[in-house]
């Protein structure tokens, strides 16, 4: 198993960076970790939030809520973005429906990303236990290195 570690990054010429934000503080402190990183190694970052779909029997009762999710998806990743920005890293907005777990995932295959800095912890259910269930899924999914943070 290799230590990931400043000089092994900047030795992998890792460019573009993948960054779930989901607008929990253990997202935000991925971002940090991310912005640290890319900064080393003059990389991108690509932030990503999905945002959950609801059962189609339910599509007209929940249509002000997905409303709703999407304003709070755009305020987010802005959030995101002034932070990347204030610390000079190019950031890119990623806004999609679906399940986190898989929709992180396909993004990866996707999106040539070199690494994947995730929060241990996002808003799902209960918070997670020990690590969340998406950081976890995305950790032993993931054919690219995975920087979990807590």
């Amino acid at each position: 198993m290799e230590v990931l570690t400043t000089s092994n990054v900047v030795k992998n010429k890792i460019k573009k960076v993948l960054v779930p934000i989901d607008g929990s503080k253990s997202s935000f402190k991925g971002l940090e970790m991310a912005i640290y990183m890319a900064r080393q190694c003059g990389a991108t970052i690509t932030g990503m939030y999905v945002i959950p779909i609801y059962p189609r029997s339910f599509a007209g009762l929940l249509a002000p809520l997905r409303v709703r999710m999407f304003k709070e998806a755009k305020d987010v990743m802005t959030r995101a973005e002034l932070i990347s920005a204030r610390k000079g890293i190019v950031f890119r907005k990623r806004i999609v429906y679906g399940d986190p777990k898989s929709g992180i995932t396909a993004s990866l295959q996707e999106g040539n990303f070199d690494l994947v800095v995730i929060g241990a912890r996002g808003l799902g259910w209960v918070g997670g236990m020990f690590l969340g269930s998406v950081s976890n899924s995305v950790l032993h999914r993931a054919k690219i290195p995975v920087l979990v943070v807590r």
